[in-house]
């Protein structure tokens, strides 16, 4: 089993007995989720840690983006759970990159794929996305590469 599984494990169990309502609501939806990606496709096989970490990144969106419905939608309480939750989760992510850093990333790829304007973007991406898995949103990342072949 993955480092990071037995530590969503243990952090679970931790969270039952101190009655954490959120961090185990949180929890059990995301050992589900990687329970769930564990088993889709042909064969069942064991999720590596970097593995999780995109299932623990797409989980995170999933809360941000349904707060943002519930607050449209005038449910700012289900909007409140959904952020807390969303934050809990992120608690399991790598260190997020500055802006700097980011910025940096970005440069050294245009660089690299011999872009110099926006219809070179899929390659920037494409070089980009390995690097910064899990350490930067897909959409901050794409528009600080936008920002930059512009």
């Amino acid at each position: 089993m993955s480092e990071l599984k037995t530590r969503l494990q243990a952090d679970l169990t931790a969270a039952m007995k101190a009655r954490d309502a959120v961090r185990t609501r949180a929890l059990r939806m995301l050992l589900t989720a990687i329970s769930n990606e564990e088993v889709s496709g042909k064969s069942a096989r064991e999720l590596s840690d970097d593995e999780i970490i995109k299932v623990i990144t797409k989980e995170v969106k999933k809360r941000r983006e349904a707060a943002e419905a519930f607050e449209q939608g005038g449910r700012a309480d289900r909007a409140a759970d959904e952020r807390a939750e969303g934050e809990v989760l992120s608690e399991y992510l790598p260190e997020q990159l500055s802006d700097e850093e980011l910025a940096d990333l970005v440069r050294a790829a245009i660089a690299e794929a011999g872009v110099s304007d926006v219809k070179g973007m899929g390659a920037v991406m494409k070089l980009l996305t390995p690097r910064v898995a899990g350490r930067a949103e897909g959409r901050r990342v794409a528009d600080e590469v936008r920002r930059q072949l512009s």
